[in-house]
């Protein structure tokens, strides 16, 4: 069974109040359609980063969140982690900003996960981005997963 990173924009969208931007209440719409009919399909995980930013804001949104995970298994963000994200964002491949984004590609790499599961297409989910993550990721000995939508894994 492939496993699956889920990063913190799938809960955020899965447990979201409706949103009245089309684009955004398609997403949360794939996201709750993906989850709900694929989501057994895979061994899911999320780690330590998805489960302190999912705390984060407001407290009902932040228990909706934190629910969605529950039952997940958590990897451990390391110090090995830390360091190799911290490189990561060193070479500029991802913003200063974008910190909690490289462990999630890190994290993930490091565990051996086949898929990252994101609505980050600015940081993770870019073909822009991906090839110089992969390369950085080869560098170090490790293998990025392949980062995708719920639209790109929907199942046959």
């Amino acid at each position: 069974m492939e496993t699956v990173y889920i990063e913190t924009t799938i809960v955020s969208y899965l447990v979201a109040n409706p949103i009245r931007d089309t684009i955004l209440a398609a997403h949360q719409q794939l996201t709750r359609q993906w989850w709900q009919d694929q989501r057994a399909r895979y061994e899911c995980v999320t780690s330590s980063e998805v489960v302190r930013e999912a705390s984060l804001g407001d407290a009902e949104m932040s228990r909706r969140r934190l629910e969605a995970l529950a039952g997940l298994t958590v990897l451990a963000v390391e110090d090995f982690a830390r360091q190799r994200a911290r490189e990561l964002l060193a070479t500029g491949i991802l913003p200063p900003a974008a910190a909690g984004d490289a462990l999630h590609a890190v994290v993930a790499s490091q565990h051996q996960v086949n898929i990252l599961l994101t609505w980050n297409c600015r940081h993770l989910a870019n073909p822009h981005v991906t090839g110089r993550l992969r390369t950085f990721m080869q560098r170090h000995g490790l293998v990025l997963p392949e980062i995708c939508t719920p639209v790109e894994i929907m199942g046959e």
